[in-house]
């Protein structure tokens, strides 16, 4: 069975949270295709002290981080497209615009998943919430029945009972605790929004071990990058809304879950 995944995302590094078990899980099926893009290469990314890149060459730091975390999980993308829309700015491109250059690619390969970030952006970043309509208004324009593909689209999510339960945590830690109201703070969905929870402990190694290869953020993706085990535990389940098709459906476990 031939089954293909699109994953569309802002910058590297948001694909390694929200789709790297996915992937990890189906990389070795034979007729799994694994799809990824990315609207910018992160060039506004901070630069820790002491980090051997620059502004000038932060954005090919991180390709390149990308890339190597791909290879890290196991699985690399058979198709990786990266847009070169501005980091930090996706918001102010024309919807238009950015909608073309998703739908190209999007119908060249009429995917049977597409994952995207949905309204909240997760974060509240306004170029995940950007590129999310961007991928939503794309999938509607290209979807029709009578042609193969899109047959599901999700968004990645956080339930808000495991967002309260994290930031508690961080507070009884003395860890910066998130604002969920502010821009680039987490924020949870409400649980009974979530549609599909993947169970990733077989292969949060794999995740962790791509996490670990975007060495010029690790110091903004975790409070403590050499704790692998915390990690571990935190990338063990993904969550997705299922934003297409509608419907009141059972919890799902696999984003393939109920395609033929």
């Amino acid at each position: 069975m031939s089954r293909t995944f699109m994953f569309v995302v802002a910058h590297p590094d948001d694909d390694a949270y929200g789709a790297a078990g996915s992937v990890a899980l189906h990389a070795d099926e034979p007729g799994f295709r694994f799809v990824l893009v990315h609207a910018t290469v992160g060039e506004l990314g901070d630069i820790r002290p002491g980090f051997p890149a620059t502004r000038e060459t932060l954005g090919a730091v991180r390709r390149a981080e990308c890339e190597a975390a791909w290879r890290a999980v196991g699985r690399e993308p058979d198709r990786h497209e990266w847009l070169g829309f501005p980091d930090g700015g996706v918001a102010d491109v024309p919807l238009e615009e950015l909608v073309a250059a998703i739908a190209r690619i999007m119908d060249e390969e009429r995917p049977d998943v597409v994952g995207t970030f949905g309204p909240d952006g997760i974060f509240g970043h306004p170029d995940h919430i950007a590129v999310g309509a961007a991928t939503d208004a794309a999938f509607e324009r290209l979807r029709d029945g009578r042609r193969p593909g899109l047959r599901r689209l999700l968004h990645g999510a956080v339930p808000q009972s495991v967002f309260d339960r994290w930031n508690a945590q961080r507070g009884e830690l003395g860890l910066f605790v998130f604002q969920p109201t502010e821009t680039y703070h987490m924020r949870g969905v409400p649980d009974e929004a979530i549609g599909i929870t993947v169970d990733c402990r077989s292969v949060a190694d794999k995740i962790v071990a791509g996490l670990r290869e975007h060495r010029s953020q690790l110091h903004v993706m975790s409070d403590d990058p050499d704790d692998v085990e915390r990690w571990g535990r935190r990338v063990s389940r993904e969550w997705h809304v299922i934003a297409y098709p509608p419907g009141d459906g059972p919890m799902l476990t696999d984003i393939f879950d109920g395609l033929a």
